[in-house]
């Protein structure tokens, strides 16, 4: 589909609510298309859990004062906000990769089918997708790859925060089975304390084993014990 746009500097500012730019580069599309959605991605960087993904399609008319990327956003207001879109959009789907699936073909690859799936679960179907970021997806439907597309596009914003918000409670949830890595605090991601429960007690089954430092730590003599300890059980070697 060509090389994705990039903004120029001035509309990196755009991101600040009620600038005369707000959502310019998707209003574009729209004179052409009615169905326009955007697409984005949470936890590709995460060393646990899954990529998640959201596409969303909004009505023309729709611009809430305070839609914005989500990690511009608190997370209570990301649970305000993913609750109106949900309930206003025209469509809306979530697909989820797991972390065996990352770890079986990369994240860039999952991430994409993420996606992909999606944009496939969207009805109506899209007449485009903007994605956000360098990359098109699989899907087979006309796509534009936007770079800093949350910042531009308020379906793309929109997305991003029914994906954070979707893997943000999916990452809560699974603390309660693995309650030694703290999971509800800081999502998967490598802060010092994750990073400290993973020294003291190996991956659990959660865990990018792919993904540094845990590809580097493991050995796969250790993977057993390492399993086991993962659950709350100690075994004497």
């Amino acid at each position: 589909m060509g090389a994705p746009e990039k903004p120029p500097a001035s509309r990196r500012e755009d991101k600040l609510f009620g600038t005369p730019e707000r959502w310019v580069r998707e209003k574009q599309f729209l004179r052409t298309y009615r169905f326009v959605a955007g697409v984005d991605e949470v936890g590709r960087g995460a060393l646990a859990g899954p990529v998640v993904a959201a596409a969303v399609i909004l009505p023309s008319d729709f611009d809430h004062p305070e839609l914005a990327d989500s990690k511009c956003l608190s997370p209570e207001k990301r649970e305000e906000l993913y609750e109106i879109i949900v309930r206003e959009a025209v469509s809306w789907a979530v697909a989820r990769i797991e972390n065996d699936v990352i770890d079986q073909i990369g994240i860039l690859k999952a991430s994409l089918r993420a996606m992909a799936k999606a944009l496939q679960d969207l009805d109506p179907q899209p007449q485009l997708a903007l994605i956000d970021g360098r990359f098109t997806t699989p899907w087979v439907g006309l796509q534009k790859a936007i770079i800093d597309g949350d910042a531009l596009c308020r379906s793309i914003a929109a997305a991003s925060i029914i994906a954070k918000v979707t893997r943000d409670r999916i990452m809560t949830e699974a603390a309660k089975q693995f309650p030694l890595y703290s999971f509800e605090r800081h999502k998967g991601y490598a802060t010092k304390q994750h990073l400290e429960a993973l020294k003291a007690h190996g991956p659990c089954p959660l865990h990018r084993r792919s993904f540094r430092p845990i590809s580097e730590t493991e050995r796969p003599e250790e993977a057993g014990s390492l399993r086991r300890r993962s659950f709350g059980l100690v075994f004497s070697p």
